[in-house]
């Protein structure tokens, strides 16, 4: 069986698929959605192995994301990567198992990855 997919939740396309292609360079199989709504979905599809998450986007926010899985009782390791100047605080509101302030530095972002999936 294939590895579970990183789930990369991101309103901007250019940080979906910037983000997609290094972690494909570097071996994890992944998967996008553009708001929190197809988040839903994929989680549904394929239970990923962990979920990138950014807080605001469209149709359905990071908030909204995290509070629908606890709702359904889905325990996913979540890294939140925002651009907020308080990511810190944004990811212990939700939950969240890590985070990464935007723009992110690219080894910061893949140790904090390989740390959950490790850790999960």
């Amino acid at each position: 069986m294939a590895e579970a997919p990183i789930l990369i939740v991101d309103d901007d396309e250019s940080i979906r698929q910037t983000v997609s292609e290094i972690l494909e360079v570097e071996g994890y199989r992944v998967c996008a959605a553009a708001n929190g709504e197809e988040a839903l979905e994929r989680v549904a599809e394929t239970r990923p192995a962990l979920v990138l998450l950014d807080m605001r986007m469209p149709v359905l926010d990071g908030w909204g994301f995290a509070r629908v899985l606890r709702e359904r009782g889905i325990r996913l390791p979540i890294l939140v990567m925002t651009a907020a100047q308080n990511a810190r605080g944004w990811a212990e509101e939700i939950g969240a198992d890590g985070y990464v302030a935007k723009p992110f530095d690219l080894d910061d972002l893949l140790s904090q990855i390989e740390r959950l999936r490790i850790a999960n």
